[in-house]
């Protein structure tokens, strides 16, 4: 695993050990950042469920403002610190419950990644989006990484989806934030 482009372009990644963390993959983190092109560079991003933060890390590479890494995971936080030293770019580092940072949120965020495990349930998923909801700046892009074939989260009101993607065993969902 690797930083694809940008200023930290070749720098490897480490994964923590066992089958916890599920890392997008080369191809389809290409696909998901050329897709996104210049909405990356100079916006605030959010890393959910960051795991090794190669999302996060690979937005900083491309010119992302800042980025801020939510996991909770012990070998995951130990991975993901070690990476982001690696590169050299930054990021804050955030080590608790999804749900529970976002209750507290006060930050606004133009993209955010959403990589939660494939186990959690849809409703789950419906929870974090709503609370993630209002944390965007107008038009802010969200994406969403689960398993291949499930079915779409159900979006809070504000955000609509505008694209799907399958990469393999992955599936890429992108929603926006209406303007208020």
């Amino acid at each position: 695993m690797r930083i694809i482009a940008g200023s930290a372009k070749g720098r490897r990644l480490v994964s923590p050990p066992g089958g916890d963390t599920r890392p997008l993959t080369g191809r389809a983190k290409e696909a998901l950042f050329s897709s996104l092109g210049g909405r990356v560079v100079d916006s605030d991003v959010i890393d959910l469920y960051a795991g090794t933060g190669s999302i996060g890390l690979e937005a900083l590479s491309r010119g992302a403002r800042r980025v801020v890494f939510v996991e909770r995971g012990r070998s995951a936080l130990e991975a993901l610190r070690k990476n982001i030293d690696a590169v050299g770019l930054g990021g804050d580092v955030v080590s608790e419950d999804v749900g529970a940072f976002l209750a507290r949120a006060d930050d606004t965020f133009d993209l955010a990644f959403v990589d939660p495990p494939y186990a959690l349930p849809l409703a789950s998923l419906a929870t974090v989006l709503e609370q993630l909801t209002p944390c965007l700046s107008n038009a802010a892009t969200v994406v969403v990484h689960r398993r291949y074939g499930g079915e779409a989260p159900a979006l809070p009101a504000g955000l609509v989806q505008t694209d799907r993607r399958r990469y393999g065993d992955t599936e890429l969902w992108r929603f926006e934030k209406e303007n208020a």
